[in-house]
């Protein structure tokens, strides 16, 4: 099938820019924007990031604040994991995760990031294999979103044991409102 085999082909060769070829000058905000729609394999437009969403991020303390109204090759490097992580977690949850889970600067952060996106990916990609045979894509498709499922299961406790270690489990729970608890379960 054609469009497995493009799927396949993007999974096993489509990554994120390195930390060396990131831009080395600061981008204004549309420029990030447009810069962002290559950093990740997509397929449906409203996955697209927004200023809105950069603003947020911002305001919510996972991402640092721009210099001025110009963002750096590190603001890059956070939108990417944040922008694969939301994916499959609550905005919350990418952004412990992103910001507290013990690595060291942005660089080696970026880097550790795409390396477990990079297996990932390739993991996904030999799934995919046909080896000229007929596809089940029913079974295909039940497969990996029940391996999503328990990846996120896991995932989503580690993260709250993290956060726990890091005494903000509680604090933070404490501080969400009805709505974001509500979307967080909806999210789920």
């Amino acid at each position: 099938m054609e469009e497995l085999q493009e799927l396949k082909s993007r999974l096993e060769t489509q990554r994120p820019a390195d930390w060396e070829t990131l831009p080395d000058l600061a981008l204004y905000m549309d420029q990030v924007i447009g810069y962002m729609t290559r950093q990740l394999i997509r397929y449906d437009e409203d996955e697209r990031l927004t200023s809105a969403m950069v603003n947020n991020y911002i305001k919510d303390g996972h991402l640092p604040r721009a210099e001025g109204k110009r963002y750096s090759k590190a603001h890059l490097a956070y939108l990417t994991e944040l922008c694969a992580l939301k994916t499959v977690l609550p905005v919350r949850e990418a952004g412990f995760l992103v910001n507290h889970a013990g690595r060291a600067d942005v660089r080696t952060r970026y880097e550790n990031f795409q390396a477990t996106l990079d297996t990932a990916l390739k993991d996904t990609a030999h799934r995919l294999s046909v080896h000229g045979q007929e596809t089940d894509l029913s079974a295909l498709a039940l497969d990996l979103a029940l391996r999503s499922y328990a990846h996120k299961l896991a995932c989503q406790r580690i993260i709250s044991l993290l956060q726990k270690e890091h005494g903000e489990g509680e604090e933070r729970n404490a501080k969400k409102s009805k709505k974001e608890r509500k979307e967080e379960r909806n999210h789920e």
